[in-house]
């Protein structure tokens, strides 16, 4: 073949079908009923949990950038930024369902008996990622000792928020030692003195530039997780009102008491004083 030809495009389609894992992905959507709306709310449900995972790898890498020697705090933030889409990705989902009735969704639901989206193990690990660590989150996951143990040591492990603090102490800002080496077991639930931290931060911007774009980065992360439980809360709201919920939940009026959560306090505190 001549230097300047262009190579024929390869017709070898199982190449794609076995990168993708088609064969056993599209095996997956296993309705229980004849009900035409729930492979709709299954196919969700498993994209879902597919984004958990992305996101959970992407936090996870980004901290873990964050807290070695010589953090390299641009890869972090690109490293968060990517994951944005995923979240973004991740609240469209909500789409597919915002048609789903309540008689079509009672058509289905008694079909999943107790599954319920507070046994997502996936969604977990996300949850203490931010820093959410509820004294009885792990109890739901006993009955699974493989689970169980790798939550309990993410709960064990620093949140992105934990990584960022300690970030700021090794870089001379004034975060108590008693703070970046917190348990981080227990949750974290904000300090003006932190707040004052991200403050001289922002202010400075010409010398923090990359610590400013890190609290973005931390911001916009939290801000689309709290969105996506927002959705999470009206889509119950559309299909099924205030009935009960699933395993035991109280159903919306359960999701309602999480959907002002703010994730990272500090850096929600600090927009109320703004900066120069």
């Amino acid at each position: 073949m001549p230097a300047n030809a262009t190579a024929p495009p390869r017709t070898d389609l199982n190449e794609y079908e076995d990168y993708a894992r088609l064969g056993a992905l599209l095996t997956l959507q296993q309705p229980r009923t004849d009900a035409p709306a729930e492979l709709s709310f299954l196919v969700v449900t498993q994209i879902m949990e597919l984004y958990f995972t992305l996101l959970r790898h992407e936090w996870e890498s980004a901290r873990d950038v964050l807290t070695r020697p010589g953090a390299d705090v641009h890869r972090a933030v690109r490293t968060l930024r990517r994951a944005h889409g995923a979240q973004d990705a991740l609240l469209a989902s909500w789409e597919a369902l915002r048609t789903l009735t309540p008689a079509e969704f009672d058509e289905f639901r008694d079909a999943f008996g107790v599954a319920s989206g507070i046994q997502s193990y996936q969604y977990r690990h996300i949850e203490f990622l931010l820093g959410a660590r509820h004294p009885r989150a792990l109890a739901v996951h006993e009955q699974t000792p493989r689970i169980h143990a790798e939550l309990a040591a993410q709960a064990a492990a620093p949140s992105l928020y934990d990584a960022a603090l300690k970030l700021l102490r090794g870089r001379g800002f004034a975060v108590p030692e008693g703070l970046a080496e917190r348990d981080p077991r227990t949750e974290y639930q904000g300090d003006d003195r932190l707040v004052a931290v991200w403050r001289a931060v922002y202010c400075d911007q010409p010398r923090h530039g990359d610590l400013a774009d890190l609290g973005d980065a931390l911001f916009d992360t939290a801000e689309r997780h709290v969105r996506w439980k927002q959705r999470h809360l009206l889509s119950v709201w559309r299909s099924m009102g205030d009935k009960p919920g699933s395993a035991g939940t109280s159903g919306a009026q359960w999701l309602e008491r999480g959907v002002h959560r703010k994730y990272f306090p500090d850096l929600w505190t600090v927009r109320d004083q703004g900066w120069a």
